[in-house]
């Protein structure tokens, strides 16, 4: 087996990208600390064709050094827009027919192994702090919460991760 240089991969370009349908998929980020966590979001977010990404609160927006180092260039084709207030974006987002998910260590939490996202409507997951999680408040407005597995001894994920593991389920099973 022969590994692939980049140009055999076949990709699109930026304006390709921008003009191609994308997967119903938004990704909110609540107050997130990390610059890298936020690149290495935008990053993901590129690879399945995300719709959007909110970044909101505390968290940081493109043009930063420290986002570009991760993102590689994907603030330049994911769509993203700032937004200050969480909850106020969650009430809009139910208004226009999404599915907000939380994904959070709940009560009452769906498995993402269970999860079936609904193929006609749009899914919006939120990811929080790296401390903190996701706001109680954004929890409890969410329409469901999702949580993803874990067998060892920490208590979380990396949010970087956490998105791409989420991201790349929901794809696969929307694109089933």
């Amino acid at each position: 087996m022969r590994k692939l240089r980049n140009e055999e991969l076949d990709r699109i370009d930026v304006e390709g990208y921008k003009l191609a349908g994308k997967s119903p998929i938004i990704i909110v980020l609540d107050n997130i600390r990390s610059l890298n966590n936020i690149g290495s979001v935008f990053r993901s977010a590129d690879a399945f064709l995300i719709e959007k990404i909110y970044l909101c609160g505390i968290t940081a927006t493109p043009p930063h050094k420290d986002i570009h180092k991760t993102a590689l260039g994907a603030t330049d084709s994911v769509e993203w827009e700032h937004v200050e207030n969480t909850m106020e974006l969650v009430n809009r987002l139910k208004k226009d027919s999404c599915h907000v998910v939380s994904v959070e260590q709940a009560e009452n939490a769906t498995q993402l192994n269970n999860y079936r996202p609904a193929k006609d409507k749009k899914q919006v997951f939120i990811f929080g702090n790296e401390v903190k999680g996701v706001a109680q408040n954004v929890v409890s407005a969410s329409d469901e919460v999702l949580e993803i597995p874990q067998f060892g001894t920490k208590h979380s994920l990396n949010i970087s991760v956490s998105v791409g593991i989420v991201i790349w389920d929901c794809w696969s099973k929307i694109t089933a």
